[in-house]
């Protein structure tokens, strides 16, 4: 019976077949070579092509078991470093994806048996951290990339940074508490009504009695006047003198809250500063000493991160990373942008620069805060604008 046609049915059907996996125990790793079953496997180990490969084999066998297990070793180890990075994972989960693919290098043609050796070969060797359960073997890869640790590095220290932040809010809200209890503990002083023993007796005038006592009855009268009088002055003190500790206790919260928005706005930071039509200084030497320490005017900003540049000078264009960028400092009376924390994106003069701290001193002269000054802003926070 000659071959299907290649539109039947049973020509499709091989056809899918074939693209699928198929078992391992049919597959010749030296040719490459998958077979669907015991008798087109056998039939292939009896050509003359796979006799040639096997006489190639014999004459170095350890070249080419070394090759195929590097090859698997590189590749197990770029899936698991693509798909799940530094996260643990059980070893079976990663090792049926990595199979998954049909043009795979087979573990029964390196120099590990089983994938338990070859986890624990992973472990001696440094190239992940193994540990075994239960539930079986799980590893986590080992990311020994310079730019990869630097940044890791960079990511603890701001961390590090945020908590020394958060710290110190917390322990001024803590003072504050403390001043607030301390001031209700003083006792407030209570104020009634004005209450007399007596009442008012009405002055009456005698004019039988003679002068004398007429007179002694406008004394008394007097004196009862000259009592009232003092008492409402007395009275008038005391308000006027509360009100004052009112308004200085009103003027004290206002400056507490001032200085709580002020902290708030210190402690506002986000990993990213990139913003377009700023000026920049590349620092990175994997362009070469071409572009290294040149200026350049950000054009576009892509995911947060990544930036397009044009070099000042050759008007070269580059695509960088945030990391191989800093900021430019310019002379005092230059105009600058802030680039992170609580006044990002307001525009000010530069009034002077403190090399000791690495920080500098800036003027806004734009928008609804314009004419604050803003001590103590790192480097990092500002740059020059065209």
């Amino acid at each position: 019976m000659g071959k299907s046609d290649f539109l039947t049915p049973k020509a499709i059907a091989n056809r899918i077949k074939s693209k699928g996996l198929q078992k391992l125990r049919w597959y010749c790793q030296m040719c490459q070579k998958q077979c669907r079953d015991e008798n087109g496997f056998k039939c292939h180990c009896m050509s003359e092509s796979h006799q040639r490969q096997l006489l190639l084999a014999s004459e170095n066998p350890d070249q080419f078991m070394d090759y195929f297990s590097d090859e698997f070793r590189t590749e197990f180890l770029e899936l698991l470093s693509r798909r799940f990075g530094t996260k643990r994972v059980h070893n079976n989960i990663v090792y049926n994806e990595y199979i998954s693919h049909r043009e795979h290098i087979h573990m029964n043609a390196t120099q590990w048996e089983t994938l338990t050796d070859f986890t624990k070969w992973l472990g001696r060797e440094g190239f992940c951290k193994v540990d075994e359960t239960p539930k079986g073997w799980y590893i986590q890869y080992i990311d020994r990339d310079p730019e990869t640790i630097r940044r890791q590095q960079e990511l603890e220290k701001k961390k590090k940074q945020d908590l020394d932040d958060e710290e110190k809010t917390a322990k001024f809200i803590e003072e504050q508490v403390k001043r607030g209890m301390e001031a209700k503990a003083i006792e407030t002083p209570v104020f009634t009504e004005l209450s007399r023993e007596s009442e008012e007796e009405k002055v009456t005038f005698n004019l039988n009695k003679g002068a004398s006592t007429s007179g002694a009855a406008v004394a008394g009268s007097s004196l009862s006047n000259n009592a009232l009088k003092s008492v409402t002055v007395a009275v008038k003190r005391k308000d006027t003198s509360q009100s004052q500790v009112k308004e200085k206790k009103k003027k004290c919260a206002l400056d507490e809250i001032m200085e709580m928005e002020e902290q708030k706005k210190k402690t506002e930071r986000t990993d990213n500063w990139l913003l377009p039509d700023i000026i920049v200084k590349i620092i990175t030497r994997r362009l070469g000493e071409k572009y290294y320490k040149k200026k350049a005017l950000i054009k576009e900003v892509i995911n947060k991160y990544t930036a397009i540049v044009k070099l000042i000078d050759s008007g070269d264009k580059l695509k960088l990373d945030q990391t191989h960028l800093e900021t430019v400092i310019p002379a005092p009376g230059k105009r600058v942008i802030v680039l992170n924390g609580g006044y990002k994106g307001n525009f000010g003069i530069m009034d002077s620069i403190d090399e000791k701290s690495f920080s500098a001193t800036i003027v806004i002269d734009s928008g609804p805060l314009k004419g604050r000054k803003l001590d103590g802003i790192p480097y990092e926070d500002i740059t020059k604008v065209p």
